[in-house]
């Protein structure tokens, strides 16, 4: 391939083929095949696979035990803009080496934050530009960019939540920055993830007036973006807790009443994480049926995390059974609603050679890709429909289909009990259904 720019990166890494299930390449997808349909789309159509900037770029493997393990040479270099500009062009190296199609980003991996407003904004437009050349040189796009309004010491009490309006303005500076980068840049989405929208004790917080307040930002967010011509959806993305005690944005149901209480439903939808999820005490597939159920399916950040640790580890997906599960749920939804699958995760700590953020990738892309078409042939070929339609065809017609349309009162739902008796137990077939799922995989 031809490299973008005059340093290669990743040296003696070619392009990232597809081979097939049979093949012993490390560097080859297995399963994902970006041309193959599935379920009348394109595995790249269904996916639209997005690289994380701040864990692929960024993230050195620091964790409260230690400094990091990695050491990126665009870190060691002193000028701002320079370092950014050297981060870009591995980040577009990597990405067309992947032979992904979108990348993702908080404001502040791409370039170092300022000391002022004044120089933030300048720095952002400067590597702003150098990225439209990226762009324009690969074909790469942008799915979505967010401000990162957590890891500054100043949002400590949170963002657009704070108890002081100076940092909540300070929080709203940043906001539209990062909204007039996502533009400048032709982002498809724009996403809101309070990192620090919440509390760690209600006995200083006013609960009431913090969400309020949040979703008084969000409206302010979305009218100057619609202001300046923005077209792409908005999204939530929920998670229950950590940094903070409680998060306001704990799940997808908690965000979908949200957003129909400040009237953001028609702008917004939901970003889902598997690991979020997990750490609600949900699953990924529920939420997934959640936001689907309120037509809030919009995109998903791919990860695990650890079974034994109630953290959020961002461990690449390679659990092929639950990743099934989703897709399941994915396609009944039929499929996302304006965003992608990116990469939300990060290579362990430990793992500190140039080729495994590559065969991390391709894991996560391979488990998506079998997981797509085994949950297509279960939909299409196994019992599993017709078992699903058939558990409820009592309400297909009849009295039944009359209470779902609204037609029947209480009244008459008691006489109807009388003139049957007891129902019949009639079984779920839990076990079935599971066994269909491993039959298939």
């Amino acid at each position: 391939m031809a490299l973008i720019g005059d340093k290669e990166y990743y040296k003696g890494i070619d392009d990232i083929k597809y081979e097939g299930k049979d093949s012993d390449n490390p560097l080859a997808f297995k399963y994902y095949n970006p041309d193959q349909v599935v379920a009348g789309k394109t595995m790249r159509e269904h996916f639209k696979f997005a690289v994380a900037y701040w864990h692929s770029f960024c993230g050195t493997g620091a964790d409260p035990f230690g400094p990091g393990t990695i050491n990126y040479s665009w870190d060691q270099i002193a000028d701002p803009i320079e370092s950014a500009k050297s981060k870009a062009d591995a980040a577009f190296e990597f990405i067309t080496k992947m032979g992904f199609d979108y990348f993702c980003f908080h404001d502040y991996d791409l370039v170092r934050e300022g000391s002022t407003i004044a120089e933030s904004e300048k720095r952002l437009s400067t590597i702003v530009e150098y990225l439209k050349e990226k762009k324009a040189a690969s074909g790469v796009k942008l799915l979505w960019g967010t401000a990162n309004c957590f890891s500054n010491p100043r949002y400590m009490n949170g963002a657009a939540t704070n108890p002081n309006f100076e940092v909540v303005a300070r929080a709203g500076a940043q906001v539209k920055m990062a909204l007039d980068a996502t533009m400048a840049l032709n982002g498809e989405n724009y996403v809101f993830w309070g990192g620090r929208e919440g509390y760690m004790s209600l006995l200083n917080t006013d609960l009431k007036r913090e969400v309020e307040h949040m979703g008084i930002f969000l409206q302010k967010a979305r009218d100057y973006a619609r202001a300046q011509g923005f077209k792409g959806t908005f999204f939530i993305e929920p998670k229950p807790a950590e940094p903070m005690k409680h998060q306001y944005d704990f799940d997808a149901a908690t965000v979908v009443g949200f957003l129909h209480q400040f009237g953001l439903q028609d702008d917004f939808k939901i970003n889902l994480e598997v690991n979020h999820a997990t750490l609600a005490n949900h699953t990924m597939q529920h939420e997934i049926a959640v936001a689907a159920s309120h037509g809030m399916m919009g995109s998903i950040d791919a990860n695990r995390g650890d079974y034994q640790n109630g953290w959020d580890t961002d461990q690449f997906p390679n659990n092929i059974t639950e990743v099934t599960e989703i897709m399941i749920e994915f396609l009944k939804a039929g499929g996302l609603q304006g965003g992608g699958i990116n990469f939300d995760a990060k290579i362990r700590r430990n793992s500190t050679d140039l080729e495994d953020i590559f065969h991390a990738h391709i894991g996560g892309a391979d488990t998506f890709a079998r997981a797509l078409l085994i949950a297509d042939k279960i939909l299409t070929k196994s019992p599993y429909s017709k078992m699903f339609t058939d558990r409820y065809s009592s309400f297909d017609s009849g009295k039944g289909k009359a209470f779902e349309n609204g037609e029947i009162n209480f009244e008459e739902l008691f006489e109807i009990a009388k003139s049957i008796g007891e129902p019949e137990l009639i079984s779920g077939k839990q076990e079935l259904f599971e066994n269909i799922i491993n039959q298939y995989i």
